[in-house]
């Protein structure tokens, strides 16, 4: 509760506005909201995986792709790297302690989204279907 009474709070002026206000979320929100992250950081949640791994369980993400958003979790402290020196090199992705933090919330997300969803859905006919 702490947390949310922080992170929500009223923006200080009125002439601020709550991304504005609260730029560690900005930038939280940035980071995930890339589907590629959100996939990197649910298969990675269930344990260690190889490059080929991944590439194969997110299915549809292009060798460049994957490179950069692994790039951009190690980055940012939530995905450790760790490369073992045999030819060819092997080369093992894992969550970092930081990076099981978030994939906590984002597996809450799914909760929500799964339970919900059909409700949204149906808002969205209902919606659709109404003159406006």
């Amino acid at each position: 509760m702490l947390y949310t009474q922080k992170c929500m709070h009223e923006p200080k002026t009125s002439t601020d506005n709550l991304l504005d206000s609260h730029p560690y979320l900005r930038q939280t929100l940035d980071l995930v909201a890339d589907k590629w992250v959100v996939a990197a950081l649910y298969i990675l949640s269930h344990g260690t995986k190889r490059y080929s791994e991944l590439q194969r369980e997110i299915g549809g993400i292009s060798q460049r792709m994957l490179t950069r958003t692994l790039r951009d979790l190690e980055r940012n402290g939530l995905v450790d790297r760790k490369v073992y020196p045999v030819v060819p090199p092997m080369v093992e992705y894992s969550l970092t302690p930081l990076g099981q933090t978030l994939s906590q919330v984002l597996s809450s997300l799914c909760e929500w989204a799964t339970v919900n969803f059909p409700d949204v859905e149906a808002s969205r006919n209902r919606y659709d279907s109404a003159e406006h």
